[in-house]
């Protein structure tokens, strides 16, 4: 029998003191959190906010985990050779601390939105689902879905 292979994932909702949020565009996926995968010998915490410094140039601290995700679908990835590990996303909720929005290789805008507006920006259906809980801000969940 063959071990499983997921990928651990975590993105984090940062928010400043003014009730915005922090938003990344990404080239396949468009507006969505920073966020990525977790490296080897790190925890969920230093990970998300190593993933947020990379992506925006934003430093953050961690508030709490708000929710947890699982992508069981399988597809390819954008080459379209390439077979996508599942993946297990954990989301958590992140308050600003220093920094100016800074793209990186991985992104091309880096922006301040109010946390009622998000949907305005956000479009993919999958990412839709959990940029709903950026609004809410409230009592962690979890949502499965396949792409």
């Amino acid at each position: 029998m063959a071990w499983p292979t997921h990928i651990v994932a975590a993105a984090g909702y940062v928010e400043d003191k003014n009730g915005n949020m922090l938003l990344v565009k990404l080239q396949h996926r468009g507006w969505d959190t920073a966020g990525g995968q977790i490296e080897i010998g790190e925890n969920l915490e230093e990970g998300v906010l190593r993933e947020i410094l990379e992506e925006s140039g934003i430093t953050a601290t961690v508030r709490c985990l708000v929710g947890i995700y699982s992508n069981v679908g399988q597809h390819l990835y954008y080459d379209g050779v390439t077979n996508v590990p599942t993946k297990v996303m954990f989301d958590f909720i992140c308050d600003y601390v220093d920094g100016t929005p800074t793209t990186s290789n991985e992104t091309s805008e880096v922006i301040w939105v109010h946390k009622t507006k998000v949907l305005e920006y956000v479009t993919a259906p999958a990412i839709t689902a959990k940029a709903f809980t950026i609004q809410i801000l409230t009592l962690p969940h979890m949502i499965q879905y396949k792409w």
